[in-house]
C-alpha cells in the first residue's frame, strides 16, 4: 500500500471490517460497511472503488464484496493485531471498551517488531 499513513489506516480498517462481517456468515455489501463503521454511503462507495482498483477486494454483479487473497492477507494481519492488542490491554487492567478503541489505533502504527514482542509476551503468559 503505497499511500500515506491515513489512507493506509483507512484501507486497513475497511479490509478488517469486511473480514469481520464475512466471518459472521454474511454476504457483505457496502451498506453493511456503512452501518458497521457509521461512515457515509458516498465515503464507503469511494473507498470500495479504490480498494477494488488496487486489487484488495472484488465486487460481484449483485454488489457483494469479497476480499482477494491480497486483501485477505492485510485483513487477517490487522484482525490478529486488533485481537491481540485489545486482549493484552484488558490483561493489563484496561476496561474492554477502552482497550478495543485503543487497539484500533495502535494496530496500524505499531511496527512488526513491537507487535511480535507483545505477541511473544502474551504467549508466555498463557
Amino acid at each position: 500500500m503505497g499511500e500515506g499513513l491515513k489512507e493506509r489506516e483507512s484501507a486497513e480498517n475497511y479490509l478488517e471490517t469486511i473480514l469481520v462481517l464475512s466471518q459472521k456468515g454474511e454476504k457483505v455489501r457496502s451498506i453493511d460497511i456503512v452501518n458497521e463503521l457509521e461512515f457515509s454511503k458516498p465515503s464507503v462507495s469511494v473507498a470500495m472503488k479504490n480498494l477494488r482498483t488496487k486489487g484488495y477486494i472484488a465486487i460481484d454483479a449483485d454488489g457483494y464484496i469479497t476480499l482477494t487473497s491480497k486483501g485477505r492477507k492485510i485483513a487477517d494481519s490487522m484482525y490478529e493485531r486488533h485481537v491481540a492488542i485489545s486482549d493484552w490491554l484488558v490483561f493489563l487492567g484496561v476496561d474492554k471498551k477502552t482497550a478495543v478503541k485503543d487497539a484500533c489505533k495502535m494496530e496500524h502504527v505499531m511496527s512488526e517488531k513491537s507487535f511480535s514482542a507483545i505477541k511473544k509476551h502474551i504467549e508466555n503468559l498463557k
